[in-house]
């Protein structure tokens, strides 16, 4: 089911266009299907030009798509140039790097276990319609997690995908019955060390047939629930080694029953995935009636981060030669070696928000100014006066990963900031 859905902070989604026809970007890699058709004046399809504008972007599936049909100016986009430089990079596609490394080694233990079995998509266009994205995995229609604050619109009817499970049901209904899905996620969120709008995911389905479980026992909800967990521990002694485990039953509104998988790693329990027996509508929905199935979803940074001892998020964006050289293809669990570490340089800013204020806006302008050289916002402080007035005082901390920041681009960056939280959030600075 729904990989964010199923997993908690980092990657779960729990906060969480205006044309005449929406776009239908299709959720298919041209290898494993045919593209749903795309309006001429939308996406251009490489197959169908041998010579690719330069300014288009290559996202995926055969997917050809320029800044301007991403990033507009234009109430129901709120698409920045910060997300729109991370288009297309698709980190888990890199097998010497660490999502990559991950990625292949989940993907050895299917191969393993389930011979020809499992098909895999890693390249799926991230652009998808909001049908796929909330409806199709039984999103509620009042769900905050549609909401602007939480997720990248590109117009009313299409987002960047919040969740691999965009694409269950399309996969479901074009005949797959076991498939993995890996790709590039994005979500509004806080900055820290363990968040970032940018992240990968990878979910699971299989699905049964009553011959499957006929003659077990058991009924194919039992059935499914029985397979699916001692597929998930498998897979997670193949990536943690011989580690005690235990299951936490949970709720999930796409699952019935749920559950959350947690390891005892390193002197702590950590939740590893939420997975469960697929809700009967979404089977319905897909003309799949009799049949039982099960899902699961997994956060490949916040695993990453544990098996490679990788402590902030952003340094599997960085190409500095200090990081990617440590790691190679095929070596799952290589500890990570800091090559230093660089003061941060902290900067208050208070202010008297309204009641549109969210701090997901706010990080949202900090990010597209500092980039990656910020590394934490925090609310270090609020109280509400006589008046009613409320007022925030967030901390910045900046820092880069590959060098020193001098005072001087530190005041700049703080000074824009200040500058567009008064303009773009209608706050007042004290």
């Amino acid at each position: 089911m729904a990989a964010t859905l199923f997993l908690k902070p980092c990657i779960f989604l729990h906060r969480r266009t205006l044309f005449a026809l929406p776009l239908q970007f299709s959720s298919f890699s041209t290898s494993s299907a045919t593209a749903a058709p795309f309006p001429e004046n939308k996406v251009h399809r490489s197959r169908q030009s041998s010579a690719v504008s330069s300014s288009l972007l290559e996202l995926g599936g055969g997917v050809n798509i320029s800044r301007d049909e991403i990033v507009k100016d234009d109430p129901t986009n709120n698409v920045s140039d910060t997300i729109f430089s991370k288009l297309g990079m698709q980190l888990h596609r890199r097998d010497q790097h660490p999502l990559g490394i991950l990625k292949n080694a989940i993907f050895d233990y299917f191969d393993t276990n389930y011979p020809n079995k499992f098909e895999k998509f890693d390249n799926l266009c991230p652009l998808v319609s909001v049908k796929a994205n909330f409806d199709d995995v039984l999103v509620p229609a009042d769900h905050v997690s549609r909401s602007y604050n939480d997720t990248y619109y590109v117009d009313s009817e299409t987002v960047l995908r919040c969740h691999t499970s965009a694409h269950q049901a399309e996969l479901l209904r074009q005949g797959n019955t076991h498939f993995l899905v890996t790709g590039d996620v994005y979500r509004r969120d806080s900055i820290d060390s363990t968040h970032y709008p940018v992240f990968h995911q990878m979910e699971g389905v299989r699905v049964f047939t009553p011959a499957d479980w006929e003659g077990s026992g058991a009924d194919g909800t039992l059935y499914a629930a029985e397979d699916l967990k001692k597929c998930l521990e498998g897979l997670a002694s193949h990536l943690f080694g011989g580690v005690e485990m235990r299951w936490i039953d949970t709720y999930f509104p796409f699952t019935n029953p749920s559950f959350e998988l947690e390891i005892y790693f390193q002197e702590k329990w950590l939740e590893v995935l939420g997975c469960g027996v697929m809700e009967q509508e979404i089977l319905k929905r897909s003309g799949r009636t009799d049949n039982v199935a099960w899902a699961f979803g997994l956060g490949l940074e916040r695993l990453a981060m544990v098996l490679f001892d990788i402590p902030d998020i952003r340094l599997f964006w960085t190409s500095d030669k200090r990081f990617t050289s440590q790691f190679a293809k095929g070596q799952l669990g290589v500890k990570f070696k800091p090559f230093s570490k660089y003061p941060p340089c902290y900067k208050d800013m208070s202010l008297w928000i309204s009641d549109s204020f969210t701090e997901n806006n706010l990080c949202e302008v900090v990010r597209g100014i500092a980039g990656d050289l910020v590394e934490e916002v925090k609310l270090i402080d609020n109280f509400t006066n006589k008046k009613g007035m409320t007022s925030h005082c967030y901390r910045i901390a900046y820092r880069s990963m590959e060098r020193s920041l001098t005072d001087e681009e530190i005041n700049d960056l703080q000074w824009k900031v200040r500058e567009q939280v008064e303009t773009k959030l209608k706050v007042v600075l004290r």
